[in-house]
């Protein structure tokens, strides 16, 4: 069977327009670190502090900016900070928690938009024909590592031709799995 590449999504957030500026300064625009895989996506060189209940983390600001900010965490992230966050979509954010977010320039305080990402897959309209699956169908991944193969159920298909084939997890998961650098699509 054909494999996909898989992807590890560390900690991350995305930040709107309006917060960026409240945070770094009146018009600041993000600087690039490097790209991702995803097209037009990048790391940006920027970081801000995410202030939880009991704890607080650093993390790399992802570009472009968004519609609406959101922190994305693995769920050994969720606990050490202290969020109840909900397994979610990104931009699912409605019943999410908020928190406060800490730049050079200034701190806010989000109402909504701490998630843990649900594990999902990229698919071009081309490799979601060619793969045979459709926007928002459910299938599974096997991943096969050294000592650690398992397969990942629950994975959610996302199409759009802004997007390169690759799945992505969360760094819990690629620990479960021995950190896997490909899968195999079980339907």
């Amino acid at each position: 069977m054909e494999k996909i590449l898989v992807e590890t999504s560390a900690k991350h957030i995305h930040l709107s327009q309006a917060d960026l500026e409240a945070l770094f300064g009146e018009g600041y625009e993000l600087t690039k670190f490097k790209d991702l895989s995803q097209p037009g996506q990048y790391a940006a060189e920027e970081k801000v502090t995410v202030v939880g209940p009991r704890n607080e983390a650093t993390m790399r600001v992802l570009g472009p900016v968004r519609k609406e900010s959101q922190v994305e965490l693995a769920a050994t992230d969720a606990r050490t900070l202290g969020f109840k966050a909900p397994v979610r979509e990104s931009g699912d954010l409605e019943g999410t928690p908020g928190c406060v977010l800490k730049g050079p320039k200034g701190e806010i305080t989000i109402e909504k938009g701490v998630i843990i990402a649900k594990r999902h897959i990229h698919f071009s309209t081309e490799d979601a024909q060619h793969f045979g699956v459709e926007n928002g169908q459910i299938v599974s991944v096997k991943v096969e590592t050294a000592d650690r193969s398992l397969t990942f159920g629950d994975v959610v298909c996302r199409v759009s031709d802004k997007y390169a084939l690759a799945m992505h997890i969360d760094t819990d998961e690629s620990n479960a799995a021995g950190a896997p650098k490909e899968g195999e699509i079980i339907k």
